[in-house]
């Protein structure tokens, strides 16, 4: 009778082994990407300023409004002195030069009897203020003018003025509040201004940028690409692309941070603070991997597309 080897036995991996394969294969892709910058030093230094240009025009652009937000949310709150009613003039009011600012003629308020009115006057003009437990309804029955709780609406020429409900209470339950409101008004305008655009433009710039710089290093690695590609490496090219990426946009990241804070701490300081810059950078850092990944994702797809022998003949 023929007797039959016994299976080999093959010990099994540790558990900690297992784990750090992934480990190893993040280190090694860091360093490719590390080694491929270090390659050209002159490229990889260009790109990190020309979307830190970019950023900063984003992160200008971000403190700016957020100050301007800041700044006109605490004049509307001195002004309204925690009153529920804020009552307008005809022209409205319009927030410019650190002040708010009233424009038109003041409504007469005849009030019932236990309402508390606090008028002030800005020349022939003026806002005032009223504290009553009334609703709305009941404010714009008594007074004759129209009651809003959002900013964004403005009075109509010649109908006197308009109240503003300035309490979630006597805003009938909304769950934003009136500073909060105005806050977003104020940062819409500055964003749709000629300043918002430039920052937007900039944005667009820096992407452009670092896919030039991106499409320019694929095609200088095409054959070593082909390489890895024939044994079986495709995905590893893609992924150490998009290592490369996001070291790039991160270095720019910090370079453009810091530039925009300090371009906007020395020519325009009164636009500027911590709780500002720190806002606008966190809004850049929320879209910043993904613009990091597409980047990537552009020269590599169509690079990935190509069969690795038409790399390998195009280079040999």
């Amino acid at each position: 009778m023929t007797h039959l080897a016994d299976p080999p036995v093959i010990p099994h991996k540790p558990l900690d082994h297992v784990s750090g394969s992934t480990d190893s294969t993040f280190s090694r892709l860091l360093r490719f990407a590390l080694a491929n910058l270090r390659r050209r030093p002159e490229r990889a230094l260009l790109s990190v300023l020309g979307i830190g240009l970019a950023i900063a025009a984003v992160v200008v652009v971000r403190t700016i409004a957020a100050g301007h937000q800041d700044a006109g949310v605490a004049a509307v709150t001195r002004a309204v002195d925690g009153a529920p009613y804020w009552v307008v003039p005809d022209g409205g009011v319009r927030y410019g030069s650190g002040a708010l600012v009233p424009t038109g003629p003041l409504a007469e308020l005849n009030v019932p009897p236990g309402w508390n009115i606090d008028i002030t006057r800005d020349g022939g003009s003026g806002w005032a203020t009223l504290t009553t437990d009334a609703t709305p309804d009941e404010v714009a029955a008594a007074t004759g003018l129209r009651v809003v709780s959002d900013p964004a609406i403005a009075p109509i020429p010649g109908q006197g003025g308009l109240i503003y409900a300035t309490r979630n209470d006597a805003g009938r339950g909304s769950f934003v509040g009136f500073e909060q409101k105005y806050a977003a008004l104020l940062g819409g305008q500055v964003e749709s201004s000629v300043l918002g655009l430039i920052g937007q433009a900039g944005l667009v710039l820096g992407f452009v940028i670092a896919v030039t710089g991106f499409m320019a290093s694929v095609h200088e690695r095409r054959r070593e690409f082909g390489i890895m590609s024939s044994v079986g490496l495709s995905d590893e090219v893609l992924y150490f692309f998009m290592v490369e990426s996001l070291l790039v946009f991160a270095a720019a990241y910090l370079v453009g941070v810091l530039a925009g804070g300090v371009v906007v701490a020395v020519l325009l300081p009164a636009f500027f603070g911590l709780g500002a810059w720190l806002t606008a950078a966190g809004l850049v850092a929320m879209y910043l991997p993904a613009l990091g990944i597409v980047a990537a994702l552009v020269p590599v797809h169509r690079l990935l597309q190509q069969r690795p022998v038409a790399l390998l003949v195009e280079h040999a």
